[in-house]
C-alpha cells in the first residue's frame, strides 16, 4: 500500500470523525429541515457537515475534485486525476428521527475508480474503511464477507417488496429482509459479513455507493449493477443504474434473477 494512499486515508478517516461529532452536535441544537426538488429532506446539519468537509479535505488536497450531495455539480471534476466523493449523512431521514442507522462515507477515487473510502457510522461507534489492495476493516481490524453459496434463507438489506410480481422469470427462495436507511452503511454490513446480500434496482447517486463499493470489494463481496456490469465513478452523470452488493457466493444469483429486469440508465 502505497504511502500516498495511506495519506489519504487518514485524511478521510480524520475528517469523517469529525463530519459525525458535528452532526451530532448540530442534532443536538435543533435542526431547520427543509424539502429539496424531488421531495428528499436536507437538514441544517447535512449543510454544515458538508462545508467542513470541503474545507478540511480540499484544503489538504486543493488538485482533487469534489463531488457531494450538498454542493452543486460542477464539470470541473471531470478534468481531476483524482476526487473526494461525499454524502455529508447518508441516512438523513434515521438522522432526523434519532435511528442510529446514518453515516458519513467518504472515497477518493483515481481516474474512474476508489482507491480509498471510509464510512463513519457515529451513532453506533462504527468506523469502516479500506484502500485499493489493502483490504477492509472495521475498527481497525479486518473484515470479510460472508462464506455463503445459497439464497436459501439468506439475510438481505432491502425492501422485501422489491422481489414480488410476476416480472420475475425465475422464482426467488425465502429469505430474510431487514431495512436500514443509508446505502453506504448497508453495503458496509454486508461486506462486515453481518448481512448476505443489499439490492436496489433504481439509479443510486455516486456519493451513496463509492465509499461502499470499496470497503464491499476489499472485503471479497462483489459489487456491480443488476445486469452484473461493474461500475465506474466520476462521469459526467454521477450515477449507477442500480446495486447488487453481495457475498461473492451469491451475488451470481442474484444477477441470474434480477438481470431480466431493464437497466434504468
Amino acid at each position: 500500500m502505497s504511502a500516498e494512499l495511506l495519506d489519504d486515508l487518514a485524511l478521510i478517516r480524520a475528517a469523517a470523525a469529525e463530519a459525525g461529532a458535528l452532526a451530532l452536535s448540530e442534532r443536538a441544537k435543533g435542526l431547520d429541515i427543509r424539502s429539496k426538488p424531488g421531495g428528499s429532506p436536507v437538514t441544517s446539519a447535512d449543510l454544515k457537515v458538508d462545508a467542513l468537509l470541503r474545507n478540511r479535505l480540499l484544503s489538504a488536497r486543493p488538485d482533487y475534485g469534489w463531488l457531494s450531495e450538498e454542493t452543486a455539480d460542477a464539470p470541473e471534476r471531470l478534468t481531476r486525476r483524482r476526487i473526494f466523493v461525499v454524502d455529508p449523512i447518508d441516512g438523513t431521514v434515521a438522522f432526523m428521527k434519532d435511528r442510529p442507522w446514518w453515516c458519513v462515507p467518504i472515497a477518493v477515487i483515481d481516474g474512474d475508480q476508489p482507491v480509498a473510502a471510509v464510512i463513519h457510522a457515529p451513532a453506533l461507534n462504527e468506523t469502516f474503511e479500506a484502500t485499493l489492495g489493502g483490504g477492509a476493516r472495521l475498527n481497525g481490524q479486518p473484515i470479510a464477507a460472508a462464506d455463503v453459496a445459497s439464497l436459501d434463507d439468506a439475510s438481505v438489506l432491502a425492501d422485501a417488496r422489491i422481489l414480488e410480481g410476476p416480472q420475475w422469470v425465475e422464482p426467488w427462495p425465502p429469505m430474510r429482509f431487514e431495512r436500514r436507511n443509508a446505502i453506504a452503511y448497508r453495503m458496509a454490513l454486508v461486506a462486515s459479513g453481518a448481512f448476505d446480500a443489499t439490492l436496489a434496482l433504481t439509479p443510486k447517486w455516486d456519493w451513496d455507493i463509492a465509499a461502499g463499493a470499496l470497503v464491499a470489494t476489499e472485503a471479497g463481496a462483489l459489487v456491480t449493477d443488476h445486469h452484473g456490469r461493474p461500475w465506474a465513478f466520476n462521469r459526467a452523470d454521477p450515477r449507477q443504474p442500480s446495486i447488487v452488493c453481495a457475498a461473492a457466493g451469491v451475488h451470481p444469483l442474484i444477477v441470474q434473477r434480477t438481470r431480466s429486469i431493464p437497466l434504468a440508465l
